[in-house]
């Protein structure tokens, strides 16, 4: 690949997105647990649903955010990635019960009730948010001698987003205020993420 120029500015915008998306995607899988409880309970078996819904999720999120980033490597596509993410969540707390209402009458309370229940709530705004760290190594590699640093900082600082965003929401968020308000907010840190990265609109060669 050809050098690029990348200005200080524009990485910080885009670490700083990698950063807060990794908060809110273990964060909403956090509340995730809250959403599902009253109709699933909280066992094994919940959070089993939950943490293969998120693992799917980000397994179609790198497929899908490396494969466009290739034909459009642009932090508008991203950007919109991110922002479809928001509006979903969004519209969760509104839709959470009757969809947990909807699964337990048509397919009950076992693995697969669980496990498409686990899915309505995780499965597409966690894609979208999946496509980011793909889509923002592409952009961030300047040659092809820097791919392993920048990918290896890249998912470094996603999981730390992961960490940070895991233990916020359980030991600070939910003891404060509700999992709908917490919802809220995590879908306007996503549109505030959205709007940034449609403002540098980044192009690699």
């Amino acid at each position: 690949m050809a050098e690029q120029t990348i200005t200080r500015s524009v990485l910080a915008v885009v670490y700083a997105n990698i950063f807060v998306v990794g908060g809110v995607l273990m964060g909403f899988e956090m509340i995730g647990s809250r959403y599902l409880y009253p109709y699933f309970g909280g066992g094994i078996g919940t959070w089993a649903s939950l943490i293969s819904m998120v693992l799917l999720a980000l397994t179609l999120g790198y497929f899908v955010g490396g494969r466009m980033v290739d034909r459009a490597p642009s932090t508008r596509m991203i950007a919109g990635a991110v922002l479809l993410a928001a509006i979903y969540l969004a519209g969760v707390p509104a839709t959470a019960d009757v969809l947990m209402i909807r699964t337990l009458e048509t397919i009950g309370d076992g693995p697969s009730g669980i496990l498409l229940a686990a899915a309505a709530i995780i499965l597409v705004p966690v894609s979208l948010l999946g496509m980011l760290s793909p889509v923002a190594i592409r952009l961030l590699i300047k040659s092809t001698h820097q791919s392993g640093s920048v990918a290896g900082f890249v998912y470094g600082i996603s999981t730390f987003g992961n960490i940070i965003g895991t233990l916020l929401t359980t030991f600070v968020l939910i003891p404060t205020i509700g999992s709908r308000e917490i919802t809220y907010l995590f879908a306007a840190m996503l549109a505030l993420c959205s709007l940034s990265l449609f403002v540098i609109r980044q192009r690699t060669p």
